[in-house]
């Protein structure tokens, strides 16, 4: 998932746990009911988070809270995990579903190259260690290639018009 070349988004209403948790933390923008319960139970297995969880749940949480979720077992709600930075936006069950929906379509039509470009970018900087100066080059690059797109020039036209852009991925 969190390869996949394309803007990925998920809700997630119920337990969240496992391979599931695993999927929907490699997801770009994930939306959590208030209600869903999140966290590595595994201790009371005798195993252990997989599925990328450890390199994930640190990177968004910190050292020091992944090992006391994963030593202690303890669940947290949608709200908790969205406040501690672990998903995207929190919302009531019946509604998650909805808004992840609706923020996909969003996406589908909006600048598709530019949204690719920059996942490349974030994922960069998640998996080699950068200074600042090396995505501020690849944004220049990326930059560069996208004012050259039909997209770019919709984005701008319709800026200095003062109206909504229409964008074709291209």
């Amino acid at each position: 998932m969190a390869a996949f070349p394309a803007p990925t988004f998920a809700a997630a209403q119920g337990a969240c746990l496992g391979v599931g948790l695993g999927l929907l933390i490699a997801t770009d923008v994930v939306f959590v009911a208030d209600t869903a319960k999140i966290g590595s139970p595994f201790a009371a297995l005798g195993a252990l988070l997989d599925s990328g969880g450890h390199a994930l749940f640190t990177e968004r949480l910190g050292p020091h809270k992944t090992l006391d979720l994963i030593y202690t077992g303890r669940l947290m709600t949608g709200e908790e995990a969205v406040a501690l930075g672990l998903f995207s936006r929190v919302f009531p069950a019946a509604k998650v579903q909805d808004a992840a929906t609706e923020a996909a379509r969003t996406a589908a039509v909006g600048p598709t190259a530019a949204f690719l470009a920059s996942k490349m970018i974030v994922t960069r900087l998640r998996d080699e260690p950068l200074n600042l100066w090396d995505p501020m080059a690849a944004e220049a690059v990326a930059q560069t290639q996208l004012s050259g797109t039909e997209d770019y020039r919709q984005g701008f036209a319709a800026f200095r018009q003062k109206r909504s852009p229409v964008f074709h991925g291209r």
